[in-house]
C-alpha cells in the first residue's frame, strides 16, 4: 500500500463534514431562537450560544467521531456561549454586515480555541491545532457574510449562527482544513512512511 493510499484511507469518512455541517447550523440556530428569540441581550446570547453550541458541537463530533474525543461537543458549546455573548455584546447587538463580521469573528475565536485544545488532546501537533483556532475567525466571519446576503429581508430575527448558505462555504473551507491536518497527524504520518519503504 502506497503513502498516498494510506492517506486516502486517514480521511475516507470525513465526507460526513460538510453534510454535518449543513445541518448543524440551521438546526442549531434555528432551536436556539425558539427557545430565546433574537440576541439581542447578554442572557440571550449565552443561552443561545450554549444550545446552538451543543447542536452543532453534536453534529461535528458525529462526522469527526473517528479522530476526536467527545469533549468536541462541550468543547464546541461553551466556546459557542462565550465568543457569541462577548461579540454579540462588542456590537451591541448590531445586525449589520460589519457587526456581523465582528460577532462572528469573535464567536470563531471563542469555538476555535477550545476545539483546538480538543484536537491536541486527540494526539494533533499544537501548530495544526493552532492553526484550526486560526482559521475558525475567518470562517465564521465568511459564513456570516454570506448569510447577510441571503437572509436581508430578515436579518432583524438576530440569529445566534449562520444559516444554510454560510453552513455550505464554512463546511467546504473547514473540510479541506480537516483533511489536511487529520493526514498530518503523527499516527498517520507513521504509517504513511512506513508504507513507503
Amino acid at each position: 500500500m502506497n503513502s498516498q493510499s494510506v492517506a486516502k484511507r486517514a480521511t475516507r469518512g470525513l465526507w460526513v463534514w460538510p453534510i454535518a455541517i449543513l445541518v448543524g447550523f440551521p438546526v442549531g440556530g434555528g432551536v436556539a431562537s425558539l427557545v430565546v428569540g433574537g440576541v439581542d441581550s447578554m442572557l440571550a446570547a449565552l443561552v443561545a450560544g450554549l444550545i446552538a453550541g451543543l447542536i452543532v458541537g453534536a453534529a461535528e463530533w458525529f462526522a469527526l467521531r473517528r479522530w476526536v474525543s467527545w469533549l468536541w461537543i462541550p468543547a464546541t458549546c461553551v466556546g459557542m456561549a462565550i465568543g457569541l455573548t462577548a461579540g454579540s455584546g462588542l456590537v451591541e447587538y448590531g445586525i449589520g454586515r460589519a457587526d456581523l463580521a465582528i460577532m462572528g469573528a469573535i464567536t470563531g475565536l471563542g469555538v476555535g480555541a477550545l476545539q483546538a485544545v480538543v484536537l491536541m488532546r486527540a494526539g494533533h501537533p499544537r501548530t495544526d491545532a493552532f492553526l484550526w483556532a486560526a482559521a475558525m475567525p475567518a470562517v465564521w466571519t465568511l459564513g456570516w457574510f454570506v448569510t447577510s446576503y441571503v437572509i436581508a429581508a430578515n436579518i432583524d430575527d438576530r440569529f445566534p449562527v449562520f444559516g444554510a448558505s454560510g453552513a455550505v462555504v464554512f463546511g467546504l473551507l473547514t473540510w479541506l482544513l480537516l483533511a489536511i491536518l487529520i493526514r498530518r497527524k503523527p499516527e498517520v504520518a507513521t504509517i504513511t512512511r512506513a508504507t513507503a519503504r
